[in-house]
């Protein structure tokens, strides 16, 4: 088991429970469709990732490579690119400009692309 990929996870999973329902619930009178609707892409890809973190932490003993560097970049891509599209989704509401991140939330998939990039290859050179 990896601790740090379980309690990522769990956290992950609790936030998105939480963002899920604050969207259902409290959103749909406050921003338009098209906002409710990417705030549920962020919320839906946390859950992914949550969910995926869960499972790598607990196979962790199968897997003979260190997860660390691959769990924190996947931590860092989905913090970013979740935490931009619930920002952008708010906008309307929200007292301040979050323009700054637009180019937030492509940055936070790519980085949650390679660190994905680099788990596959860890498993395939493993298999060799």
């Amino acid at each position: 088991m990896n601790n740090f990929l379980l309690k990522s996870g769990a956290i992950l999973f609790v936030l998105a429970i939480i963002f899920g329902a604050f969207g259902a619930h409290a959103l749909k009178d406050v921003v338009s469709e098209k906002a409710i609707s990417s705030f549920e892409v962020g919320v839906r890809y946390q859950f992914y990732q949550a969910l995926a973190f869960l499972i790598i932490g607990f196979s962790k003993d199968k897997l003979s490579f260190n997860l660390r560097p691959i769990s924190i970049g996947m931590l860092l891509g989905i913090s970013f690119f979740s935490t931009s599209i619930y920002l952008l989704a708010l906008k309307e509401i929200l007292p301040f400009s979050v323009s700054f991140c637009g180019p937030i939330t492509p940055i936070g998939g790519l980085i949650l692309i390679i660190s994905w990039g680099f788990f596959i290859l860890k498993l395939y050179k493993k298999t060799i």
